[in-house]
């Protein structure tokens, strides 16, 4: 995995969002992402947004948003994050196209990581088979149940495999994403994030 660079690149992350996406499944860790900067406030990460067609997506309870690409017509990512929410878990699961993109997205990035039910949807894909992963504590038991190859972890807010991460419900993805600022770039980095956000989360 990346580290602390003496001059850092800006790392290429991309958020997919889907109708009915949990909103702060991916604003979370959009707003991390997008505060982690240098001390001359060189930002570290850039963050892209990416629907299935590019088209404009209604996340949970309504709030409308247009995304910066399509899954097909978007750039090479270090980092792809799959949200969770009632569209992960009960409709892009069930999109085969949705599937094969992500598992050839796997062997293409850096990390993928997934925030709350959008474990799921890796599990799904077969990418967390003999891995640990986490989940909504409301859903853990379907991922254990459905996914029997999956090692599932409860009471922790994140799980680290490495290549693949995955974090517990909602708020959780806030700490993952620290958790990556942490380990891409350094400590520091993330509690002056955790600072500017004003959150009470330990790295």
């Amino acid at each position: 995995m990346p580290i602390n660079n003496d001059l850092p690149e800006r790392y290429q992350v991309g958020i997919l969002l889907f109708d009915e996406v949990e909103v702060m499944d991916f604003a979370g860790p959009f707003e991390v992402f997008s505060l982690a900067e240098t001390v001359e406030k060189q930002k570290l990460f850039q963050v892209h947004t990416i629907s299935p067609d590019g088209q404009q997506i209604s996340a949970r309870n309504g709030l409308k948003v247009q995304p910066d690409y399509a899954i097909h017509h978007m750039p090479a990512l270090d980092i792809l994050i799959i949200p969770g929410g009632y569209g992960a878990e009960e409709i892009i699961i069930h999109d085969p196209v949705i599937i094969e993109w992500i598992q050839t997205q796997s062997q293409q990035v850096k990390l993928l990581a997934s925030i709350c039910t959008g474990a799921l949807v890796l599990a799904e894909a077969g990418l967390l088979n003999g891995l640990q992963a986490t989940t909504h504590w409301m859903d853990l038991d379907r991922l254990q149940h459905d996914y029997p190859e999956v090692i599932v972890k409860s009471g922790v807010k994140f799980v680290d495999q490495g290549a693949i991460m995955t974090s517990a419900g909602i708020s959780a993805g806030i700490h993952l994403a620290l958790h990556i600022v942490k380990e891409w770039v350094n400590i520091e980095c993330a509690r002056t994030v955790i600072k500017r956000m004003d959150i009470d989360i330990e790295v």
